[in-house]
């Protein structure tokens, strides 16, 4: 497949371009500057030009033409602005919805995090809230759309190196995982039919993706 990755040099899609290249994908990264299509170039994506903040749906699907897939893994940063949350976690993810209808995908996987649906003690600082509230409300969003969609919910994501083990399943309790394990995660699932229509939380474990992926299907 031809797969479109929305925050195309993020540090986890940075780390799946290459799983995806080991498969026979071609990764297609989305990046608002120009200047990183050199890295992600040497790691054989092709690179699209796309500002998830400024640009509409209709771009978005354009971006994505003759993709057959769809991942969403941007984020606003740790930058302590909440209308980045708004603008690019929450309303990136909506018209990369709208974008992926629109040019006729159906296969979408979103990158989300762990826990956002529960409710937030009073003294929630401001930034947290925003980040919280808008993963939230970007997977009712996808769960909502006519698309065969996955989320996964990564608990506390660390740099160490992939352990290949990983616990995955809709009541999985928080722990850490590694970036590069989420990213040997949305490369298994995006071509296996039995995860769509999943939600999961995802953390270190014991399991194989695989075993974890075939456990949490049944």
């Amino acid at each position: 497949m031809r797969i479109a990755i929305v925050g195309g040099h993020g540090q986890i899609a940075r780390l799946l371009h290459p799983l995806l290249v080991a498969a026979g994908h071609t990764p297609v990264a989305l990046v608002r500057n120009p200047a990183h299509a050199p890295d992600l170039e040497d790691l054989d994506a092709d690179v699209r030009r796309l500002d998830i903040e400024q640009q509409d749906a209709a771009a978005f699907a354009e971006a994505f033409a003759g993709c057959e897939a769809v991942v969403f893994a941007a984020g606003g940063g740790p930058d302590g602005n909440a209308r980045r949350k708004q603008t690019v976690d929450l309303e990136g993810s909506l018209k990369s919805i709208a974008g992926a209808s629109s040019a006729g995908i159906r296969r979408f996987v979103q990158v989300s995090a762990i826990d956002v649906d529960n409710p937030l003690p009073p003294d929630t600082g401001e930034v947290w809230r925003a980040y919280v509230e808008a993963k939230r409300d970007a997977d009712a969003a996808l769960r909502a759309a006519d698309l065969d969609w996955t989320i996964l919910r990564p608990g506390r994501l660390t740099d160490e190196a992939p352990t290949g083990r990983v616990a995955l399943g809709p009541d999985v309790p928080r722990g850490d995982v590694t970036r590069a394990d989420v990213a040997a995660v949305l490369a298994a699932v995006l071509g296996d039919p039995r995860t769509s229509g999943k939600q999961w939380n995802l953390v270190g474990g014991d399991l194989t993706v695989s075993e974890a992926i075939d456990l949490a299907v049944v």
